[in-house]
């Protein structure tokens, strides 16, 4: 079982939903934002690392302009539910050209990729030699991605 991270207070709450919406603020800029001397800034976010409350910082790529604008969520299931193949699935996978993540599913599909392509060509030919080309997949379903649009749920588990 996995150890119980501490409370989070309404001054934690405020300073994640303040990187949630600019994860490149300074530490002055969220204290002066928040009403925080700095140090209590910097102690605050040294703590939420360290419990795992964050877990890191990413930028938001535009893919289409790297030349990849088509995406897709692919439905995987395997052949067999051995330790081996699902292990080597899982160490693979993530590795093959434009695999953005992949999540291990319960369910009738054993996981789902979210991949980006140049073209449809490009998602073809990723399908054929990686997915149905790779011993331990048995089935899979393609689905193009016509839009994204993230999510803030996760902010009512502040609350």
């Amino acid at each position: 079982m996995e150890p119980k991270k501490p409370q989070l207070d309404s001054t934690d709450r405020a300073l994640l939903r303040a990187l949630s919406a600019n994860a490149r603020a300074s530490g002055s800029q969220l204290a002066t934002d928040l009403g925080l001397a700095e140090s209590t800034v910097s102690l605050r976010l040294r703590r939420l690392h360290q419990s795992g409350h964050i877990t890191g910082y990413h930028a938001d790529i535009d893919l289409a302009v790297l030349g990849a604008p088509l995406q897709a969520l692919i439905a995987v299931q395997l052949a067999q539910h051995n330790r081996a193949d699902i292990q080597k699935f899982r160490r693979e996978a993530p590795t093959w050209p434009g695999v953005l993540s992949m999540f291990h599913m319960g369910g009738r599909d054993d996981y789902l990729m979210h991949v980006a392509a140049r073209s449809t060509a490009d998602l073809r030919e990723f399908v054929v030699q990686y997915l149905t080309g790779h011993p331990a997949v048995a089935h899979t379903e393609t689905n193009l991605v016509f839009e994204h649009a993230a999510g803030t749920g996760w902010q009512q588990l502040l609350a």
